[in-house]
């Protein structure tokens, strides 16, 4: 029972192991995955969960016990609380850490490149502003896809619509 609450590999080397794992892959994930947990489709879960088994080894050595597991989770939970408060207290990490806004129509003109660097179809783009009210890009000054994947349209005359998820609508799943 006591084996089960000793290390066999160094605290240090589970927290340097844990750090370095978690800044590779928020890094990763920060410049290849734009939208958030919510708001991807099934092939993007699966590859999250295919990258937390292929990365599981090298941020656990051999561990065996409870108390290197600890060590672990709870050097990935502090880097992960440390750096959404950052995110929130330090305007600069916030623009490492989150993707801007993407413009997606300018002026009622479509922007091909950006719908194309988030794998977006044109449909995809026209059922998200009629779920904001729009049926015709005419009417659009500027729709972005947000941070978080959300879209946000506004219009010729002002207003703005609610953002909506890809996972309210399932035009943009996958």
């Amino acid at each position: 029972m006591d084996s089960l609450f000793t290390f066999n590999v160094s605290p240090l080397e589970l927290l340097v192991r844990g750090t370095l794992m978690y800044w590779f892959l928020f890094l990763m994930f920060r410049f290849v995955l734009r939208r958030d947990v919510g708001s991807v489709g099934i092939a993007d879960v699966l590859l999250v969960v295919l990258i937390a088994d292929a990365s599981q080894n090298a941020m656990a050595g051999g561990y065996e016990t409870v108390a290197e597991g600890a060590v672990l989770v709870l050097t990935l939970m502090g880097w992960n609380w440390l750096l959404d408060w950052a995110t929130y207290r330090f305007e600069a990490v916030r623009r490492f850490a989150e993707p801007p806004p993407l413009l997606l129509v300018r002026h009622g003109r479509v922007q091909h490149r950006n719908l194309r660097q988030e794998f977006l179809t044109l449909d995809d783009l026209q059922s998200q502003l009629r779920q904001s009210g729009v049926s015709n890009l005419a009417e659009v000054r500027a729709a972005f896809m947000e941070s978080d994947g959300r879209f946000s349209v506004i219009t010729r005359e002002g207003r703005q619509t609610r953002p909506s998820t890809p996972a309210e609508n399932p035009a943009t799943d996958g």
